[in-house]
């Protein structure tokens, strides 16, 4: 599955890029959905195998948000202290990053809040939920160190192709999703980089 992600997200960057030069400060991307978000490449039998692809490589240049919301050098698992119920490995996060700042080096410090959650629905997702409440403390926690949230990276939808009903109310469900994530963090154009495969 990564490397569609990594396709879609490529042709996503150069729009990141622009927003991100709007202001000198912390890029900040916030990382949601379930396990391929969370990292799961690697992890076989529950335990990753702790290879590390060159695209996902560490870069002094990003910092991810740890769970008690202090920044520190961004590392796979990103998602280490998130989903901590399973093993997590690489995702799409760091790959993500480091392409934004190879097509970009002004781009400056790139800040990644891993939120992400294995085998969640995208009515866990909903706004007043505990899933939902976290994206919003954390966003709001990593703006305070100086930066802006420039975009949210989704990928999410498998868990609701179990019944025909979430199946079939998956778009309006996320589209409210994303209309209360734009509203709740006063962001109304925010970019969402939605993964498809």
């Amino acid at each position: 599955m990564l490397p569609s992600l990594f396709v879609y997200a490529y042709l996503s960057i150069s729009s990141a890029i622009t927003l991100v030069n709007a202001d000198a400060g912390k890029a900040i991307f916030l990382l949601a959905g379930q396990s391929n978000m969370a990292g799961r490449g690697g992890v076989v039998n529950d335990k990753w195998d702790g290879y590390v692809p060159p695209q996902s490589s560490p870069n002094p240049a990003i910092l991810r948000l740890s769970a008690d919301l202090n920044w520190q050098p961004a590392t796979e698992p990103l998602h280490r202290d998130i989903d901590y119920f399973r093993a997590c490995g690489v995702g799409p996060g760091m790959a993500f990053a480091n392409s934004l700042l190879r097509q970009d080096s002004s781009v400056g410090t790139v800040g990644l809040v891993p939120c992400a959650v294995g085998g969640t629905n995208i009515s866990e997702w909903a706004r007043g939920g505990r899933l939902y409440n976290q994206l919003i403390r954390r966003a709001e926690a990593a703006v305070k160190g100086g930066g802006t949230v420039r975009g949210l990276l989704w990928y999410q939808g498998e868990s609701d192709t179990v019944n025909r009903e979430d199946a079939e109310l998956y778009q309006r469900r996320l589209e409210r999703f994303f209309d209360h994530v734009r509203h709740d963090l006063v962001l109304p154009a925010l970019p969402i980089i939605q993964v498809i495969t």
